[in-house]
């Protein structure tokens, strides 16, 4: 493994170095781009807007998918900013779902497309994230002023100012895109009558949330296609039937749950699979190019995810765990690990989105991939070692069962869902020509 790391890092290096003499070009009509004077090869411009986007993430918390849409629009606009300084790449914008025609480099213009990815990702986290704080923004503005700092060193100042209204523009027709998608067509919800539907659950009992979220338009089109794997077991209250059986498997485990298993449980919290990335980063020092295009395509993966996953949730409206243990099965006092979130059961939003997320990592960084997991927003939780991302995405799943909020067969369907998106998601969209 260390060999194969070993010669990964070589490899990337030289990728990384060959594009980054191409990140300050000259667009001319009829000149290709020029070498600049001062080559940058770190990726800190994606790695610190990650660490920034994690950060907006633990004061701004929100429902997976509401998340998962966020980091993909930035992840759009920090590719499409950079894209031009970055030589074998191309832009991924005519592949997307009814993205319109985007701003262009000027050919008469110089630019240093890095500080163009950081001005497209401070604009577009000033607004992708409603209601955020002025503290939140004065970090967004200390991020983007200490970044410029450090390209000013090198950077003539005509220069910096093209990229930066470049950068801008960017962001702006991206975020101007997102708000067509649909993500605020929100239309009341009535739950199904009857035993087999979905009802408020214990503790706060609130009402059903994402319940049009299946009809946003997805950033790549068509990208769950043939990602639905059948139908939930059907409702039942026979002893005798899988369904009973299945609850009752379910509640037998919460019974004897081991301090792993409780640990699995609330292990995985929104946001931890950026926050593998920010760590797999770290270690690999990857290229720039290769930066921005995990950073971008694992947002695209799980945000389709999310949006396939709540087209189930509303299409089965399956009762949850919770529901069903304490009026069918008798165990008026039971309680789950973590409290249910308010949306149907089928299909399992975590494991969906983790198998999408490991797709992303494992097309990236490799099969077999040993890490060390620092967890994401659990300061006195210990790390955890996985074998591959594959690995991480069954334990996420299996957190679900373990909470107490999810049946195993449904985490297992839900993966296999996952795992195709995320597919469809790498063989449609072409970062390269």
């Amino acid at each position: 493994m260390k060999n194969l790391t070993l010669l990964k890092r070589v490899r990337q290096s030289a990728i990384g170095l060959f594009a980054c003499t191409m990140l300050t070009v000259s667009c001319t009509d009829h000149d290709g781009p020029q070498v600049p004077s001062e080559p940058v090869t770190s990726p800190e411009v994606v790695t610190s807007w990650l660490t920034m986007q994690l950060k907006i993430a633990q004061v701004m918390p929100a429902s997976p998918p509401v998340t998962a849409r966020r980091w993909a629009y930035s992840g759009v606009a920090l590719w499409e900013s950079l894209q031009p300084g970055l030589p074998g790449y191309r832009s991924i914008a005519p592949q997307l779902n009814g993205l319109p025609a985007l701003p262009q480099p000027s050919g008469s213009l110089k630019y240093y497309f890095p500080a163009s990815a950081n001005a497209a990702l401070a604009a577009i986290n000033r607004v992708i994230h409603p209601g955020i704080s002025p503290a939140t923004l004065a970090r967004i503005d200390s991020l983007e002023a200490a970044n410029l700092a450090k390209y000013q060193a090198h950077q003539q100042p005509d220069v910096l100012a093209n990229s930066i209204d470049f950068g801008k523009k960017m962001a702006a027709a991206v975020f101007e895109w997102s708000k067509t998608d649909g993500y605020d067509n929100a239309t009341p919800y009535t739950p199904l009558s009857g035993p087999a539907y979905w009802k408020p659950t214990p503790p706060a009992f609130a009402p059903a949330i994402l319940s049009n979220w299946g009809k946003v338009r997805t950033i790549v089109a068509n990208s769950d296609a043939g990602a639905e794997q059948g139908t939930p077991i059907p409702y039942s209250e026979d002893k005798t039937s899988e369904y009973y059986k299945q609850v009752e498997e379910l509640y037998n485990i919460s019974q004897s749950l081991t301090q792993e298993q409780k640990t699995i449980a609330t292990y995985w919290p929104d946001n931890s699979w950026h926050n593998i990335l920010s760590q797999v980063l770290a270690i690999e020092k990857p290229g720039l190019a290769v930066a921005a295009k995990a950073f971008t395509q694992l947002g695209i993966a799980m945000s389709d995810g999310a949006i396939s996953l709540c087209k189930g949730k509303y299409v089965y409206q399956g009762v949850r765990p919770v529901t069903y243990i304490r009026t069918v099965l008798n165990h008026p006092d039971w309680n789950t690990v973590i409290p249910t979130p308010p949306h149907p059961e089928y299909p399992s939003g975590h494991s969906v989105m983790s198998a999408a997320a490991a797709e992303v990592m494992t097309s990236i960084f490799g099969q077999n991939y040993h890490y060390t997991d620092k967890p994401y927003n659990l300061p006195n939780v210990q790390p955890r070692q996985f074998t591959s991302f594959e690995h991480a995405a069954a334990e996420a799943a299996v957190s679900r069962v373990y909470a107490g909020i999810h049946y195993r067969k449904t985490c297992e369907v839900s993966l296999l869902h996952g795992k195709i998106v995320g597919q469809n998601v790498i063989g449609k969209l072409k970062f390269k020509p």
